[in-house]
């Protein structure tokens, strides 16, 4: 392995071919102790330490590509990419060493332009690929010697990204582990309250690495990485001041976040007293509604001042102080509560309404149709666990039921009436769901659903490379997309069911994890069944299969995941 070693940090040389030297680079490891000790060195270089993340940058359209060697055989080996703040696409493939990289030859090493030849003319054995936001990785065991080379390309715009590259990935643990459930809770909600609640990480606790936890607040979306988040912020919207001990506290600065303040709002918040970071205007620069906060090792955190009845998303990241390195948990979003006079949440006829319940409570809705009605329709999608729902018609009660998954309930209609919602949380936690009303019968942004969510795997139909699954399907047409991920042999029931928000979309998984969409329906509801062998996969693995049905008004519904696992031997 072409890794030059000196006492403080081991090097993996990745360089682009524009900057070759006059060889190939050896093992010269006083010049490479001198060079790490000047960091200008590493600033938008070739040269990546081995066991380290770097910035770099990437013009639209324009590739980038670096090279590095492993020179030893079932050397370990892993690659992770990390987008800011445009999808990537990336490559890693590997090629033979040229003879003089091999450091075993000896003489004049070949001129600069033969050993361009010998790298370029040969494009190698693609290993990975991928397309997309997401932080992917590519980790091998056991890799060849070789000459590897890693492609990168921004065909959206110009963006930074992050690259960290080891040789040692089972020692070196730069991000921290996320804890066995990576959600984010929100224990309490009110109108300018929300309190959030996580999990500490196992590198905090039992590895007892200096770990701090880092909030991102704002009203548009989740991120994915804290690089992204790094890439949305400004130079002024740099990282907040930590609370001292024991006090929550209000982590914007209000005035440019959207809310009204007075002249006295920032003597009134105690952290946040005038200075000239958060006080001095850039009219020039507008700016955004994101601000990241971090808390030290604090594991639950109340956010206040917000707006009511706004919805807010919520992500946390665990950073290590050692490496700044960090992981991303589970994003969340919640909706403050209305003022006290605003008890109620308008319903438009045939507009699907996005709904947030803290645990145990409880949410009220209004529908008032504008015209006659024969016929009123409520489509309710559950995402998480079960809700209740009531409903009352002119004060009357004329629903009550429990909603798992989609359900649709048709009452019948009565000239001016107005129907109250009333929908009851879980009590094991936070509830979403989605909420439709309409006068229109044709109106269904849901798609039809059998009785049966669930899939079935043929276990004598499984293979060391492939299995077979079935589901059932209704009478109307609709599009179904079959996905897959690898997971850990101890992946267990408990973890699918965290895992089981039925409102994400196959918009939020990997492209490399699609296995097929196809369009299905059987007039006869009895031969309303498909199957389906996915094929590809590896001996003696698990994967979790999900299953996505989509409605005509392109709203997707998730069926129950599956657990399967290829035979190890054949």
């Amino acid at each position: 392995m072409l890794l030059l070693r000196c006492p403080t940090l081991p090097l993996l040389l990745l360089l682009p071919l524009s900057s070759w030297p006059q060889k190939l680079p050896t093992r010269d490891e006083e010049l490479f102790q001198m060079q790490i000790r000047d960091k200008a060195f590493f600033h938008d270089s070739s040269v990546i330490p081995d066991g380290a993340e770097i910035s770099s940058y990437l013009f639209r359209d324009t590739p980038k590509r670096y090279f590095f060697v492993v020179e030893e055989d079932n050397t370990p080996l892993a690659v992770t990419v990390t987008p800011c703040d445009a999808p990537l696409e990336w490559k890693l493939s590997v090629q033979e060493l040229p003879e003089e990289a091999s450091g075993e030859g000896s003489g004049e090493p070949e001129p600069l332009e033969q050993q361009k030849q010998q790298i370029t003319n040969d494009e190698g054995t693609e290993l990975f690929s991928y397309k997309g936001n997401d932080v992917e990785y590519f980790v091998s065991a056991s890799s060849p010697s070789g000459l590897y080379q890693l492609d990168l390309l921004s065909t959206e715009k110009d963006t930074h990204f992050k690259v960290y590259a080891t040789t040692t990935p089972e020692s070196d643990q730069p991000y921290p582990e996320l804890p066995y459930d990576p959600r984010i809770d929100v224990t309490s909600l009110g109108r300018t309250t929300v309190t959030l609640a996580w999990k500490p990480s196992p590198t905090a606790s039992l590895l007892k690495q200096p770990i701090q936890y880092c909030i991102v607040i704002n009203k548009e979306h989740n991120f994915k990485s804290l690089c992204a988040v790094e890439a949305k912020l400004s130079s002024d919207d740099a990282f907040m001041m930590a609370p001292k001990p024991g006090l929550d506290f209000s982590p914007f600065d209000f005035a440019h976040f959207g809310f009204p303040s007075d002249n006295n709002s920032g003597k009134e918040r105690g952290f946040l007293k005038s200075s000239s970071k958060f006080g001095r205007q850039t009219p020039s620069k507008p700016r955004v509604d994101l601000h990241k906060v971090c808390m030290g090792n604090k594991n639950i955190f109340t956010v206040s001042d917000l707006k009511p009845d706004t919805q807010y998303y919520f992500d946390m990241f665990a950073v290590n102080t050692n490496t700044n390195m960090s992981t991303a948990y589970i994003g969340t979003f919640a909706r403050t509560k209305e003022e006290a006079k605003q008890k109620t949440v308008e319903l438009k006829d045939g507009r699907v309404t996005d709904v947030f319940i803290k645990r145990k409570g409880a949410k009220f809705l209004r529908f008032a149709p504008v015209s006659s009605h024969q016929k009123v329709t409520f489509s309710v999608h559950s995402c998480l666990d079960a809700v209740q729902i009531q409903v009352r018609r002119d004060g009357k009660l004329v629903l009550s039921q429990n909603v798992e998954g989609v359900r649709q309930f048709q009452l019948r209609g009565k000239a001016k009436a107005k129907y109250l919602i009333r929908l009851k949380g879980s009590k094991k936690g936070a509830s979403m769901l989605k909420i439709l009303a309409t006068t229109r019968p044709n109106k269904q942004s849901f798609p039809s659903l059998p009785e049966d969510t669930r899939i079935k795997a043929f276990d004598k139909l499984r293979t060391c490379s492939s299995v077979t699954v079935a589901w059932l399907g209704t009478q109307e047409r609709n599009k179904f997309c079959i996905y897959k991920r690898e997971v850990d042999d101890d992946y267990n029931e408990e973890q699918k069911k965290r895992e089981q928000n039925q409102c994400l979309g196959p918009d939020t998984r990997k492209k490399s994890e699609k296995v097929l969409c196809k369009y299905f329906h059987s007039q006869n509801i009895q031969k309303a069944v498909t199957t389906e062998t996915i094929r590809g996969l590896q001996p003696g693995k698990s994967y979790l299969l999900d299953v996505y049905v989509i409605g005509h008004g392109g709203h997707s519904v998730k069926y129950q995941s599956k657990l399967v696992k290829t035979r190890k031997f054949c």
